[in-house]
């Protein structure tokens, strides 16, 4: 049998993808918060006062990982949690000021790193780009909780 042409596999591309995002953001946007650190940071600046849950959903976080970033960015006082005055259960999530100050920081580092990341595109491959990995990613949000068991093909 012959070897697989792993550059028709969108999984192993999109490895390929994350990880040479992975090495820019280190190299040029932050070693000590991470792109999806980053990412719920910049979900609270614009919406502060929502619940962890939904700023998960938000990201694309799951319940586990959405709530070790919470607490990371908690440690480092970034983040200010505040029992719900509505529900007792839940917190509301606000960035603290030195949470603002490192999004606003994080934000123009990681303008830059964008433009970088995306040099190899022209402007119009860019947005067909966004279109297709949007369309796909979208798509694949469903099948984390699926209604009805995925089956392979036979």
């Amino acid at each position: 049998m012959a070897a697989a042409d792993l550059t028709t596999h969108p999984g192993h591309l999109a490895r390929r993808l994350q990880q040479a995002h992975y090495l820019l953001w280190n190299a040029m946007v932050s070693e000590e918060i991470t792109s999806p650190q980053y990412a719920v940071l910049n979900t609270l600046v614009a919406e502060p006062g929502l619940d962890q849950r939904t700023v998960g959903e938000r990201v694309g976080l799951d319940r586990s990982t959405i709530a070790e970033v919470i607490s990371r960015l908690s440690r480092r006082g970034l983040l200010d949690k505040v029992r719900d005055p509505q529900d007792g259960r839940r917190s509301l999530l606000r960035p603290t000021d030195e949470g603002t100050r490192t999004h606003r920081r994080l934000t123009v580092r990681t303008a830059r790193m964008n433009q970088v990341f995306l040099a190899p595109l022209t402007a119009d491959e860019r947005t067909v780009f966004f279109d297709l990995i949007r369309r796909v990613a979208d798509a694949a949000e469903g099948l984390r909780n699926p209604e009805e068991p995925l089956v392979a093909p036979r």
